[in-house]
């Protein structure tokens, strides 16, 4: 491999690195929406896979059956957190392009 080609490649790799870096900022910022049992429950979270908001219904809270709550609230946990992680991976798409092929990055996958 010549030295040019090298510097050429080590520069895209650090061009890389400061996209992902701003991705990773514009991520908190970038939020997903999950609901559950019809809207009873609502979950936002953000790109860097944080609740950020909760919302009950207060339909949903029946003090005789907390199970059913507690299901509805971890399934649109859940369905939120499925978002988050694709839309990171779309991101993170954009700037990697095929480049990183299928590979995991702790953090982003």
């Amino acid at each position: 491999m010549k030295m040019g080609n090298m510097a050429s490649q080590f520069g895209m790799l650090q061009k890389m690195q400061k996209d992902m870096e701003k991705m990773q900022e514009a991520l908190e910022e970038m939020t997903v929406e999950a609901t559950a049992g019809g809207g009873m429950v609502t979950v936002v979270m953000n790109g860097k896979q944080s609740i950020v908001s909760l919302k009950i219904d207060p339909e949903a809270v029946d003090p005789e059956d907390v199970e059913m709550l507690e299901d509805l609230v971890i399934a649109a946990a859940n369905q939120a957190l499925e978002k988050s992680k694709e839309m990171s991976q779309q991101e993170m798409q954009k700037i990697a392009g095929g480049m990183l092929g299928g590979l995991k990055i702790p953090g982003l996958t």
